[in-house]
C-alpha cells in the first residue's frame, strides 16, 4: 500500500498559485511531450489564461521519496463559490499561498476559511519574495491573524511557513537564506501533512467533478472515502433522492503526473476517475448495493443574481452564430448545469426565455464567453440581484468590498461607494496605498467598477466577496445618463458621427453596420435620445474655404462582455455573437418603446 498525501492550493487571484503548481510538476521530473517552456500547463482552456484565473479545479498528482502526492488547484473567485466546497472534500491538507507584498487578500480568506471549517491542516507559503519592496515578516503576521479571526483551532495556528519565488523555482524557511530548488516545500507537505487514512469497510466514493471524453462520455471523479473500488465490480450509486441505482464500473483510472493511468483497483485515500456510470451528478455516493452507506451530500451557495438569456432577435440574427435557436439555447444551459453546481435555471412562460441564476456577474460572464466562443448566438438582459423575504422583511445580498488605491485618489473611492449604500469599515495604510474595506449591496456594484477606475485614473484594485443577507438598504442611484438610440438601418458615416459628437460618446466608427433601435452611445444627458448616424453630406458645386474640413472623429468606447453587462438598463439587451457584442433597446421600435414606457408607469 502506497503512502498518499491529498493536498489542495489556495490563494488570491494572480498570487502564482498555477506557476507554482508547474514548478511542482518540473521538479518531480514530469514533463509533458512537446510542453513548450513558459507556458502554463493548468490553466488550459482560452479562458483561464486570457483571464489569468483558475475556473475549473485541476488535479494532478507527483511522486516524491516513494509518496504520492496529490495536488488539487482550487479556483480562488468566490464566484466559484460552488467549485471550491466540494474541491476541499477531497484533500486532507491545504498550502496557503501569499504574495508577499499584497498580503492575505478577500479571495483567499474566502477559500481559507472553507478550509479551516473543515479541519485541515495549512501550510503557508510566502510566495514572490524576490519583489522589490516586498515584506515577508509582516505577511507572516497578517496570515496568523487572518486565521485567528476565522476561528482555527490551536493545532491549525501552529502552521509551518516557508517563503520563495515560484517563478525562480526556489523555496526556503528562511527568506533571505535563497536555495536553488523547490524540494523544501515537498519537504514540508510529507511532514506535516496528513497522510490519507486507509480505511477498510464499505466502498464509499464521493463525486466531486466531472470530465468528459468523447470516447467513453462521462467521467466521474472523487476520493475513495473508504475500502476499495474494483474494475468490473457492480455497485450502488446513491442519488439525491437517496435512491440507490445499480451500475458497474467498466473502467478505472488514477492521477499519474498531468495524465490518469489505467488501474485495476483504487485504495482508500486516493482520487480516481470512474468511466461506465450512467446519469450520475456531482455529489452522488458510489457504494455497495447490498449495504449503502452514503455519504452526506454536498451544500453549495445559493445563487446572489439572475440574468435573462432569450434567443436573438435582432435585424443581424443568424449573420454570425452557428447556434441560434431556442433549442440550442436549451439544451447547452442545461448540459452547463450538470458540472457547474451553483448555476440554476429556470423556464419562463415563453419557451425562447430562460432565467439563469448565479453566484455574480463573473460566473455568469464566464458562462456566456465560453458559449459565444463555441458559436452560439443569444441576448442577455440586465443581471437582477435576488431578495428573499426573511420575517416579513425584504432582504438582501450585502458583499464586502476590498480597494486599494492611491493615498490621493481614496476619497473618491469612499465617495462613490458611500453614494451606492456602501459602509466603510475599514480604512487603513499599506505603503503608499490605503486599503479600504466597505459593506455594499450587491446591487451597488453593478456598474461600480468602471465609475472607481475612471475616477482614480485606473490605479483602484477592487474584489469583493458575498457576505450575507441583510436588510434592504435603499434605493441605489443606477446609470445617470440616458442612450443614444439608433433610427434607422444602415452603415454610420464620418459626416453625421463628427455633427453629432457633442451629443455623447460613440460606441460605434464610422463604416460599422448598426440597425434600428442598436445603442450606438451615451446621451451627455439623462434622457435617451434616437439619432440618425446614417445621413451623409450633401454635396453641391460651390466650395468654400475652412467649411470643408476632414471629419476629426473621437475613436469609440469599447466595452468588454463584463463592462457591456454591468453598462445596461432594465430595457436594454446585450447582444452577443462569436463576433460582436452589441447593446440594443427591448423593443427596437421607438413608438413601441414609448407605449410600453407609458404602460410601465401607469402600474
Amino acid at each position: 500500500m502506497q503512502s498518499i498525501r491529498n493536498v489542495a492550493i489556495i490563494a488570491h487571484v494572480d498570487h502564482g498559485k498555477t506557476t507554482l503548481v508547474d514548478k511542482i510538476i518540473y521538479a518531480s521530473k514530469i514533463f509533458r511531450e512537446n510542453q513548450e517552456a513558459g507556458e502554463l500547463i493548468l490553466d488550459s482552456n482560452d479562458l483561464e489564461r486570457e483571464r489569468g484565473i483558475t475556473i475549473t479545479s485541476k488535479n494532478v498528482s507527483v511522486r516524491y521519496q516513494d509518496v504520492k502526492i496529490n495536488i488539487i488547484d482550487t479556483p480562488g473567485h468566490a464566484d466559484f463559490g460552488g467549485e471550491v466546497e466540494r474541491v476541499l472534500k477531497m484533500a486532507d491538507g491545504v498550502l496557503l499561498l501569499v504574495d508577499a507584498f499584497e498580503g492575505p487578500m478577500p479571495q483567499t480568506r474566502f477559500v481559507l476559511s472553507k478550509a479551516l471549517s473543515l479541519g485541515l491542516k495549512p501550510i503557508v507559503v510566502v510566495n514572490k519574495v524576490d519583489k522589490p519592496n516586498c515584506r515577508p515578516d509582516e505577511v507572516h503576521e497578517q496570515v496568523f491573524d487572518l486565521m485567528f479571526n476565522l476561528d482555527a483551532t490551536e493545532e491549525q495556528l501552529d502552521f509551518p511557513t516557508l517563503y520563495g519565488s515560484g517563478k525562480a523555482g526556489w523555496m526556503s524557511t528562511d527568506w533571505q537564506k535563497p536555495t536553488d530548488n523547490i524540494t523544501p516545500l515537498l519537504d514540508a507537505i510529507l511532514e506535516h501533512i496528513p497522510e490519507a487514512p486507509q480505511r477498510e469497510g464499505v466502498p464509499q466514493m464521493q463525486i466531486t467533478s466531472l470530465d468528459f471524453s468523447s470516447f467513453v462520455g462521462r467521467i466521474a471523479i472523487g476520493r475513495v472515502y473508504q475500502g476499495k473500488l474494483e474494475e468490473g465490480a457492480t455497485m450502488g450509486l446513491s442519488k439525491r433522492d437517496d435512491s440507490i441505482k445499480k451500475v458497474k464500473i467498466k473502467e478505472l483510472q488514477v492521477f499519474e503526473g498531468l495524465g490518469k493511468a489505467k488501474v485495476s483497483e483504487v485504495q482508500s485515500g486516493d482520487i480516481c476517475a470512474v468511466v461506465g456510470l450512467e446519469d450520475f451528478e456531482i455529489g452522488d455516493t458510489l457504494t455497495s448495493f447490498e449495504e449503502p452507506e452514503p455519504l452526506p451530500r454536498i451544500a453549495i451557495d445559493e445563487p446572489t443574481m439572475s440574468m435573462l438569456f432569450t434567443i436573438n432577435n435582432s435585424p443581424f440574427f443568424g449573420k454570425e452564430g452557428k447556434f441560434v435557436t431556442s433549442r440550442h439555447l436549451r439544451d447547452r444551459l442545461f448540459k452547463e448545469t450538470e458540472k457547474n453546481l451553483a448555476l440554476r435555471i429556470e423556464e419562463t412562460d415563453s419557451e425562447d426565455r430562460f432565467l439563469v441564476y448565479g453566484r455574480g456577474i463573473l460566473h455568469l460572464a464566464v458562462l456566456i464567453e465560453t458559449m459565444r466562443r463555441e458559436g452560439y448566438e443569444f441576448q442577455v438582459g440586465q443581471p437582477q440581484v435576488l431578495f428573499k423575504e426573511v420575517d416579513g422583511v425584504r432582504h438582501e445580498p450585502i458583499e464586502t468590498m476590498v480597494v486599494d488605491v492611491p493615498d490621493t485618489v481614496s476619497g473618491k473611492v469612499i465617495e462613490l461607494a458611500t453614494q451606492r449604500k456602501g459602509e466603510l469599515l475599514i480604512m487603513e495604510p499599506k505603503g503608499d496605498m490605503q486599503h479600504l474595506e466597505f459593506g455594499i449591496p450587491a446591487r451597488g456594484l453593478i456598474g461600480l467598477r468602471n465609475q472607481m477606475l475612471t475616477a482614480t485614473a485606473g490605479e483602484a484594485v477592487m474584489t469583493h466577496r458575498f457576505k450575507a443577507y441583510e436588510p434592504y438598504k435603499g434605493p441605489v442611484p443606477g446609470r445617470i445618463n440616458g442612450s443614444l438610440i439608433s433610427m434607422d438601418m444602415g452603415v454610420g458615416t464620418p459626416y453625421s458621427i463628427d455633427k453629432l459628437q457633442d451629443r455623447g460618446v460613440f460606441f460605434v466608427d464610422p463604416g460599422e453596420e448598426i440597425y434600428m433601435g442598436q445603442v450606438i452611445g451615451e446621451h451627455t444627458r439623462g434622457n435617451d435620445l434616437v439619432i440618425n448616424i446614417l445621413k451623409g453630406k450633401k454635396l453641391t458645386n460651390m466650395r468654400a474655404s475652412g467649411s470643408d474640413d476632414n471629419s476629426k472623429i473621437a475613436p469609440k468606447k469599447e466595452f468588454s462582455l463584463e463592462e457591456a453587462l454591468e453598462y445596461i438598463q432594465k430595457d436594454e439587451y446585450v447582444e452577443v455573437t462569436p463576433k460582436s457584442i452589441r447593446m440594443r433597446k427591448i423593443y427596437l421600435d421607438e413608438t413601441e418603446r414609448k407605449r410600453m414606457n407609458a404602460k410601465i408607469e401607469a402600474q
